[in-house]
């Protein structure tokens, strides 16, 4: 049980978890617009996605406490450079469009992480900015990236599903914000140290009727809608259950895991 627990640890702590769920929401636009999505791209945003996660999380640790590292810490400091190893191959076969965006998505990821302002202060420490932030880089990685051509960037059907996935991002990280009422500083000024946890929860509902319709307009298909229909139904009692005491899975596993679903039960209505 003990081998289980810690492989679980690693598995989320290393980012491999929310990186599938990047993949996962990835290949969900193909249900909804003309996408060239192959296993190149696949590669190169799970390991962007884990290389990027894990540079937040860890640089300023390793950065302060290189010499006392946990072998914990150490392990996933050697999980990251192998996965920056396999990005660097995945980058190399890339479309330039592919790179210029993601490289336009990876500097927020960087201003997110590095003090580039004013007393020390980086993206992450504005007021509730971190969550349209997070949110941003989602969309643009997952809907952007796929495009077959440049041109269909600017195409209604593509900007409705970038707010589609905002949207659905923002949903997502719900629970996520009331579990960290108990650990944020109260400068960052999330919206559930705003508005409160219950009012939290109504922007959650809303958002979630606002990604309904959204999916209904760009794909009316009922082997697309009743998939989607569901997981709004799914995530909505996420957020509903969600709490400052909610079990240590419940958001960094479970929740995190939404886009999966999503993307299971897309594929299980492909096949009628």
């Amino acid at each position: 049980m003990r081998v289980f627990t810690n492989l679980l640890k690693f598995y989320l702590d290393s980012s491999i978890h929310v990186a599938l769920a990047v993949c996962a929401l990835t290949l969900t636009t193909g249900f909804f617009l003309e996408a060239d999505i192959t296993p190149i791209l696949i590669g190169f945003i799970f390991f962007s996605t884990i290389t990027g996660y894990n540079f937040v999380k860890y640089a300023g640790i390793a950065r302060l406490h290189h010499i006392s590292l946990t072998k914990h810490l150490r392990a996933i400091q050697l999980f990251s450079l192998l996965c920056f190893i396999a990005l660097v191959y995945f980058t190399i076969h890339q479309k330039i469009t592919v790179l210029i965006i993601t490289a336009l998505l990876g500097l927020f990821t960087t201003l997110y992480a590095i003090p580039f302002l004013p007393n020390h202060k980086n993206l992450r420490s504005l007021k509730s900015i971190k969550v349209f932030i997070i949110a941003l880089v989602w969309a643009g990685t997952t809907v952007w990236l796929p495009l077959k051509n440049w041109e269909m960037l600017f195409s209604w059907g593509v900007i409705f599903h970038f707010i589609q996935i905002f949207v659905f991002v923002l949903a997502v990280m719900i629970p996520f914000e009331i579990r960290d009422l108990n650990y944020d500083h109260v400068e960052l000024g999330t919206i559930p140290q705003l508005i409160g946890e219950n009012n939290t929860k109504k922007i959650g509902y809303f958002l979630l009727v606002l990604f309904m319709l959204l999916g209904l307009f760009l794909n009316s298909s009922a082997t697309v809608v009743m998939p989607t229909l569901f997981i709004t139904i799914v995530l909505g009692g996420f957020i509903y259950y969600g709490n400052k005491k909610q079990s240590k899975y419940y958001a960094s596993f479970w929740v995190e895991a939404v886009p999966i679903y999503w993307l299971f039960f897309l594929w299980i209505g492909s096949l009628f």
